[in-house]
């Protein structure tokens, strides 16, 4: 835990503390800023950090031993009574309070706290802050040896998918059958000959399913491909190494020796947006001007809109990348919601426009790193569909 560092951030902005609060993992944010992401704890806690001074755990009994080593004191409590007395001792003199709150839960990734106990810190005089920018300074950002790991990921899921593609093909020539099941069972299995890991398997849609953004098949549910097919592949992993960071990446094919018009305008415009964007982070970096997230999904958002596709575009524009696929940085997102916070050196997100429409969809994923003086596109960036036969 950086305390130093998280006490002059509360001094830099006025916030008298930052109260860290979890029952049963409600609260991820607050177990990883603890380090207890692993500890068996069934009872309501709380770690006020406060802008001088020591931190104060606040424990059920039974469970003090999950809270020793952290630094600072330990209080604990048995009952109801004594907690809430415990809180009102840990919270006396704060007026300001950072909590993972979002106002109209704006952020879904930080709303973490339930609205009785924001009740209940509100009842003892203190205000509740949004811990939104404090969470992705000193959760998000990546350390130079996890920006290593994110980039041999990246790497490695783009040869991935040239080798699904080819998979395809190979079993196309050769007569055998290929469906989107099985192409996503090679996907996972190259996964693990790479020594990549993943929270989910990979989507492999072909046809009306690449209309769907979070299509998945299964072993119930798989559409054969065949010759004249359209084909989409979102893979995403981290290598299976501690502090490992995600890539995450979509690329379309045709299965066929060329590429069909109306697809190829579709991914002109999806892939014109993805640039749109990027260039705006590129650029917003490189000039040292503050860029927020929403203002990124604005630019793929305007690109498509005036194409007339503008609702097919139903998604936000990227999502936060880190330990997690979708992580608690900001995201690219002025649709779900409106994410205000600002890109900050060291953190990554996807930016990934899609057009879904009943017949297919096309959506183009790429994902970048910010660096001190320029955003680094850390995956290839797809060019044109591959025509998969040719």
């Amino acid at each position: 835990m950086e305390l130093d560092r998280i006490q002059q951030y509360l001094q830099d902005n006025k916030l008298d503390g930052w109260l860290l609060y979890d029952f049963q993992g409600l609260n991820p944010i607050a177990l990883r800023m603890i380090g207890r992401e692993e500890a068996m704890l069934t009872r309501r806690w709380y770690y006020m950090i406060p802008a001088e001074g020591s931190p104060v755990a606040l424990a059920h009994k039974i469970e003090e031993y999950h809270f020793k080593g952290l630094p600072g004191r330990l209080k604990t409590f048995t009952s109801w009574q004594s907690m809430e007395k415990g809180l009102k001792d840990i919270l006396k003199g704060k007026a300001r309070v950072a909590m993972e709150y979002s106002p109209r839960c704006a952020i879904p990734y930080i709303s973490r706290v339930d609205a009785g106990t924001i009740e209940l810190v509100r009842a003892f005089g203190a205000e509740v802050i949004s811990s939104a920018d404090m969470v992705q300074y000193f959760t998000s950002r990546w350390t130079e040896a996890e920006f290593e790991t994110h980039k041999q990921a990246a790497t490695n899921l783009v040869h991935i998918v040239q080798l699904g593609f080819a998979e395809i093909a190979r079993r196309i020539n050769a007569g055998d059958a290929a469906d989107e099941f099985g192409i996503q069972e090679f996907i996972w299995q190259k996964f693990a000959e790479m020594g990549m890991i993943s929270e989910d398997r990979p989507i492999v849609a072909v046809n009306e399913n690449s209309g769907s953004p979070h299509y998945m098949p299964s072993t119930t549910m798989s559409k054969p491909i065949n010759k004249g097919d359209f084909v989409l592949f979102d893979i995403w992993a981290k290598m299976n190494v501690p502090s490992s960071i995600y890539a995450d990446i979509t690329w379309v094919g045709f299965v066929g020796d060329g590429v069909p018009t109306k697809y190829q305008e579709i991914f002109e415009i999806v892939a014109g947006a993805r640039d749109e964007a990027l260039n705006l982070v590129m650029h917003s970096v490189r000039e040292g001007k503050p860029l927020r997230g929403w203002e990124v999904d604005d630019a793929a958002r305007n690109f498509i809109g005036k194409t007339g596709y503008g609702p097919f575009f139903i998604h936000r524009a990227g999502h936060s990348i880190g330990y997690q696929d979708h992580f608690t940085g900001a995201n690219m997102d002025n649709l779900e919601s409106r994410d205000e916070r600002t890109l900050i050196e060291g953190i990554g997100f996807s930016i990934e426009p899609g057009i879904y429409q009943k017949e297919f969809g096309i959506r183009s994923e790429i994902n970048v790193f910010i660096g001190a003086t320029e955003a680094i596109c850390t995956t290839a960036a797809q060019k044109e569909i591959i025509a998969i036969l040719k």
